[in-house]
């Protein structure tokens, strides 16, 4: 029996994973923790996959709902994936298996901001839930609960499910306790009070979920490591792009718009999100602070070197040895370190109060300032908008970046219209690329396609881009705000299909 199960009831339900996916019936809808790769199901998803096969095998269906609260690892999005286990998907996935089967049409996939996630399963959007199926660290002598890696839309789903299979990670680090600040954003709209963070060290709630334990279906005790996947060395390009918001962040400073702490920070995930990191770790601003999502390597050098002082998140993308070093000194982060529901992690108003700078990746944007995050050449779902919305359209800075090309220059991240918009030129301040920073702020979109173009886009795209918004500027039925010749303003997406090139030949 595992020391992690303190309550003597609850002891009394340990059984295998096998024993616990054959009390879900096919249909089922299921709320499943999971953020980023981290603090999800490991061994039921297995176990579901497994019997979605066997139940194929007899002629019967078996299929599930999955809802998480972002994208979780192979045991679950990878394995039910493969075995076509999921009908439907939601808010968020970055599994290339399952990212497959929804391009394919095999899965319904809603992608979703996740700051609303739980609210739309409280109000029962998605059907009446079946089980919650949530990793935790720990089981309390009191029933209540120690959350893994990650909160993300796990009180919501103890909210509203009928039943509840918890999962007790051993692998997870016992120590985890304590650095959770679980706080319920309850109540129907109209009655809901304000979330009171005035600033991100704030804690507002319990590091403990307490639970109705007589919904408690089944205990199953794991040893599995979260998807923890290596993070490259920043490359040149990525350095470059950190290096002009490094410099836009200095002039801010010097003009007297940002203190020399900044203000807090939001960072996506990635290559060029850590680049940025390293490059705060190198620079001149202390007694930083970050308001975001996850906690990656990056934010483990800064909190380190002692630049940054605290990081509130949701949960946590570290690498095999970030895993090491976080243990190693896992007693001083637990200081320093907050993990929340997604619910208060992503909450616009808590992002609008203290001003955030929202820094996150993009996939391209337009010239006028629209940003696609989530298409690849207006097709196919790369992984979802996930919480940059969130963050963009409420934070003091929102600062979008991207090298400037792919596929050795044969796709241009700037294009003169988006193939898909996930965040409008109202919410866009910066596209960075390594070329530089446009500054978006106080322009019009006239003014914000020469900063775009000039400052952003690669050098060989520049001369195609001011031929399209010269001609469509001098269409008779453009208009003259955001001119578009529609015949022409996915052009550079139509030719890439037909060549496997954006420029034209020769």
């Amino acid at each position: 029996m595992s020391n992690r199960i303190l309550h003597k009831g609850l002891k009394a339900k340990v059984m295998t994973a096998e024993e616990a996916a054959a009390m879900i019936p096919n249909g089922a809808i299921l709320g499943m923790s999971g953020f980023t790769g981290a603090g999800y199901p490991k061994a039921v998803p297995i176990a579901l996959a497994k019997r979605a096969i066997e139940e194929r095998m007899r002629g019967k269906p078996f299929k599930v709902q999955a809802l998480t609260g972002a994208s979780t690892g192979p045991e679950l999005d990878q394995a039910m994936g493969l075995t076509e286990a999921i009908s439907f998907r939601f808010p968020y996935q970055g599994d290339a298996v399952l990212r497959e089967k929804i391009n394919a049409g095999i899965v319904e996939y809603q992608d979703m901001h996740l700051s609303h996630a739980g609210s739309l399963v409280r109000y029962g959007y998605y059907g009446k839930m079946d089980y919650a199926i949530i990793e935790v660290t720990k089981i309390r002598e009191d029933g209540s609960l120690v959350f893994s890696s990650s909160v993300g839309a796990n009180t919501a789903y103890f909210d509203v499910a009928e039943k509840y299979i918890l999962e007790v990670n051993e692998w997870q680090d016992e120590r985890l306790e304590g650095m959770h600040d679980v706080y319920g954003v309850t109540g129907r709209h109209g009655e809901r009070t304000p979330i009171p963070i005035v600033k991100a060290d704030d804690r507002i709630g319990s590091p403990y979920l307490k639970i109705d334990v007589n919904k408690v279906a089944a205990v199953v005790v794991t040893n599995n490591a979260d998807r923890n996947a290596p993070f490259k060395a920043p490359a040149e390009v990525h350095m470059k792009i950190a290096g002009h918001i490094l410099d836009f962040f200095d002039a801010e400073v010097k003009a007297g718009r940002m203190p020399k702490s900044l203000l807090p920070l939001q960072s996506g995930v990635g290559n060029i999100a850590n680049a940025v990191l390293v490059g705060l770790n190198q620079g001149p601003f202390e007694n930083m602070t970050s308001y975001t999502e996850v906690i990656q390597d990056g934010m483990l050098d800064l909190l380190d070197s002692g630049k940054l002082k605290v990081a509130s998140a949701t949960a946590f993308s570290v690498s095999p040895d970030g895993q090491v070093r976080f243990n190693k000194n896992i007693e001083r982060y637990r200081k320093q370190i907050i993990l929340r529901p997604q619910d208060v992690s992503n909450h616009p108003e808590v992002i609008r109060r203290i001003g955030c700078i929202a820094m996150n990746g993009f996939v391209e944007a337009d010239i006028y300032g629209h940003v696609n995050s989530t298409h690849i050449a207006g097709k196919g779902i790369e992984n979802g908008i996930g919480g940059s919305a969130d963050f963009a359209r409420n934070a003091a800075y929102t600062i979008f970046m991207s090298p400037a090309t792919a596929k050795d220059g044969k796709i241009s991240a700037i294009v003169p219209f988006a193939s898909h918009i996930d965040h409008t030129e109202h919410d866009t301040m910066g596209i960075v690329t390594e070329y530089g920073f446009a500054d978006l702020r106080g322009k019009s979109p006239k003014q914000r396609a020469k900063e775009i173009i000039e400052k952003a886009a690669a050098p060989e795209y520049r001369p195609l881009l001011w031929d399209y918004f010269k001609r469509a500027y001098a269409h008779p039925s453009a208009g003259r705000q955001s001119p578009h010749i529609f015949e022409e303003a996915f052009g550079f997406h139509t030719r890439y299909l037909k060549t496997g090139d954006m420029r034209p030949k020769g």
